[in-house]
């Protein structure tokens, strides 16, 4: 039997769900998306929207009634109304993992207690309990929005003393924690699935760039040692086992100066450091989501061709409709979200660099520095 797709989130993510999911019609009939923008990027590309906050409760019981099976591309869904719907439509990952994982502080005290190695970290309640967070800690130390927090948002860097009523302010009274710095000399990622069934599978290991604390480009496979390769990987697998949740997640990490792995974030969703796999790879992260909160087998992981994932930023220079990005280069493939209006940092496609034959990575970031300059977004005059 065919299932209604219901969809948490119609950006980007959602898009390329979307696509994914049109591409299985034996197994989905329609889908249908819950975002706050009219014409959202899945609805682009044929979803169905209903048109509201991803928190609205009332929108979110109108697509379990309209649906079958119910993810997300964003985590900031509210997880109690999920678990108040669960006899209307399955939800994948499950409402109690996705409650885990959206509060930071919930997520780390997990991790911990299943002896995932993660930074040090204390909650905080007030202004004094950072003051002696710092004091265990010392300098830097970032100060963390528990929730509603990705890109860099909601993460304070304290560099001194004299920061420290600044960083507390800055957050307004939401829940907080404190986390130790890690000097670490690399970020990584493992986009990670687990089936219905427990069926874990993972992608190698990639290497990740940021700009201003927002992704920037994705070298796949990371340029690291077997070693580390294998660390990581062992330690998204122990990740998953302990986690059960059912759908694809982006388990972000360091790699410290003595070389260990540290989990920073983990996303339950589709991810950003995943969209190499469109082209690199037997099965995308997109469809490997759909194939994992569905229950069947998972597809093959294996990097068929090294890539390099360039993100398309918004330019700082303006704000409003740019001129159409289009290239023409062989094994560069383009992807834009159908974002008509360009902000600083905002994420409105991206473009992979795919290895052919014999081109090495160092090849590919040769090639990547030769399309910066067509993919830097102008207005339209």
């Amino acid at each position: 039997m065919t299932k209604i797709l219901g969809i948490i989130g119609g950006g980007q993510l959602g898009m390329m769900i979307a696509e994914a999911a049109k591409k299985m019609p034996e197994h989905i009939s329609k889908i249908i998306v819950l975002d706050p923008t009219p014409n959202c990027p899945a609805a682009q590309v044929g979803a169905e929207q209903i048109i509201g906050d991803f928190k609205d409760k009332d929108a979110i019981v109108d697509l379990a009634d309209k649906s079958d099976i119910i993810t997300y591309e964003i985590e900031s869904g509210d997880s109690q109304v999920l678990k108040s719907v669960e006899n209307e439509a399955e939800i994948n990952p499950s409402p109690d993992t996705l409650k885990i994982i959206q509060d930071k502080f919930l997520q780390k005290s997990f991790l911990s207690k299943n002896n995932i190695p993660i930074p040090e970290f204390i909650q905080i309640e007030n202004l004094d309990s950072v003051k002696e967070g710092l004091k265990k800690f010392g300098y830097p130390a970032l100060l963390k929005a528990r929730r509603d927090a990705y890109d860099g948002r909601g993460n304070f860097k304290i560099n001194s003393e004299d920061e420290v009523q600044k960083a507390f302010d800055y957050f307004k009274g939401q829940k907080l924690l404190l986390e130790k710095y890690v000097p670490f000399k690399m970020e990584v990622s493992v986009i990670a699935s687990r089936n219905t069934k427990g069926q874990i599978k993972t992608y190698p290991l990639v290497e990740n760039i940021h700009e201003e604390n927002i992704l920037r480009e994705t070298i796949a496979p990371a340029r690291v040692s077997i070693e580390i390769t294998k660390k990581a990987e062992e330690i998204a697998n122990n990740t998953m086992n302990v986690l059960k949740g059912a759908g694809v997640f982006g388990i972000e990490m360091f790699v410290t100066q003595e070389n260990e792995i540290v989990i920073n974030e983990i996303a339950p969703r589709v991810h950003n450091s995943g969209h190499h796999t469109l082209q690199s790879s037997a099965t995308s992260q997109f469809e490997q989501h759909l194939r994992a909160i569905l229950g069947l087998e998972l597809g093959d992981t294996t990097l068929v061709r090294p890539t390099i994932m360039y993100n398309i930023l918004g330019s700082k220079a303006f704000v409003g409709k740019y001129t159409p990005i289009t290239i023409s280069e062989s094994n560069v493939y383009l992807k834009m979200y159908g974002k008509e209006i360009s902000k600083p940092a905002r994420k409105l496609g991206h473009v992979n660099v795919v290895s052919q034959g014999d081109e090495t990575i160092e090849d590919l970031l040769s090639k990547v520095e030769l399309i910066k300059d067509k993919v830097i977004t102008q207005p339209i005059q």
